[in-house]
Order: C-alpha cells, then sequence, then structure tokens
C-alpha cells in the first residue's frame, strides 16, 4: 500500500534492527520533507564530541565558546551545516518543520549561538547538523515497505531532552514496543 507524502512528514523515522548501514544503525532521523521527488531528514542522535567555536570557520572569529556541539546529521553534503532550532519564536529566516522544529543555515544565528553563555546555550534547544540524509524518488517508500523503518511522531522533547545514546531505544518504546521484538517483516510498521 502506498503511503501519501502529506502522511508521513514530518515524522521521526527510526530504524529498524535489521538497517545495518552504519549511517542509519539505531538512527533516529527527523524527516522534514517527503514528496515524490523525494525525501529529506536530519539524523538527529548523532554527536561528534567536536565543538563548533573549534571548527567552524567563522570571519571574524567568534568572541566565546558556548560548548555548541556539531552533530551528524547524514551522509549527503557532510560539508554543509544546518541550525535545528527548538525555541519559540524561531528566529526571522528559519523554516518551521514541525511544531518545535525550525531549520536555519543563519551565519548571525550561529554566532549567538556559539558566542551565547554556556547557561544560556543550555537553555535553548539546538543542533548544528553536518550534512542530511537523503532518498531518492521512490526510495524512502521501498525502504518502508521493506520494515527498515518505523514511524514516530515529530517530538521535539524527544529530540532535544534524551540522551542520545538512549534516543532510539526511548522512542520505540515510547510506540508501546520493546525494542527486543521488533523482527523483520514486510510492510509498514
Amino acid at each position: 500500500m502506498a503511503r501519501s507524502p502529506d502522511s508521513v512528514a514530518p515524522s521521526l523515522l527510526l530504524a529498524m534492527p535489521q538497517l545495518q548501514d552504519p549511517n542509519f544503525a539505531r538512527a533516529v532521523v527527523l524527516l522534514c520533507e517527503y514528496t515524490p521527488d523525494g525525501a529529506m531528514g536530519f539524523v538527529v542522535n548523532r554527536p561528534t564530541g567536536l565543538r563548533a567555536a573549534e571548527a567552524v570557520s567563522l570571519d571574524p572569529p567568534p568572541q566565546g565558546d558556548s560548548g555548541l556541539e556539531l552533530w551528524t546529521g547524514g551522509p549527503v553534503e557532510t560539508h554543509r551545516g544546518f541550525l535545528l532550532l527548538g525555541s519559540e519564536p524561531a528566529p526571522e529566516g528559519s523554516e518551521r518543520i514541525a511544531e518545535g522544529f525550525h531549520l536555519t543555515a543563519s551565519l548571525d544565528v550561529l554566532r549567538s549561538l556559539i558566542e551565547t553563555s554556556p547557561a544560556e546555550l543550555a537553555a535553548r534547544p539546538c543542533r548544528l547538523l553536518l550534512g542530511y540524509a537523503g532518498w531518492g524518488p521512490g526510495q524512502l517508500e521501498a525502504e518502508l515497505a521493506a520494515s527498515s523503518w518505523l514511524l514516530a511522531p515529530a517530538d521535539p522533547r524527544l529530540v532535544f531532552d534524551t540522551d542520545p545514546e538512549a534516543m532510539w531505544e526511548h522512542a520505540i518504546r515510547g510506540l508501546g514496543v520493546d525494542p527486543m521484538a521488533l523482527a523483520p517483516a514486510p510492510g509498514t510498521q
């Protein structure tokens, strides 16, 4: 059964255990766009351990280091950065993905997040994501039909407030499913 693109995005894609691609094993992906031309989203549970102040080149250099971390957003265009923001109101120029999720590539917003105090940053739900996850026409639909992914509601509390190591299991349990009980089966779960 084909799914309507409108019924899929925005949502979270939760990798099924049999999905062994290292880019997506135990991944939680915020699916932002799903059209007949393809799909696009961001892995939201892969911190890199690198701080933005040390890795990002801004001119002039940032005046401070809030501790903003870089996250792996996906295997496509890993040199591009995207800011996923959860605060309301969203900065001007950002795109609303879903309730509690906004996306921007603004260098001004990035600079303000790097230069803010660590305490202020901790109060601002955000992720600096490098790269994104992309699917060509029909590719995600085929992966859904092959039970590579579970669908879950796009929940900003899960994304911004859950330890990234526990996010995948927490999201699956939030659906009322024991992760150990998941088995490969055809069809969208």
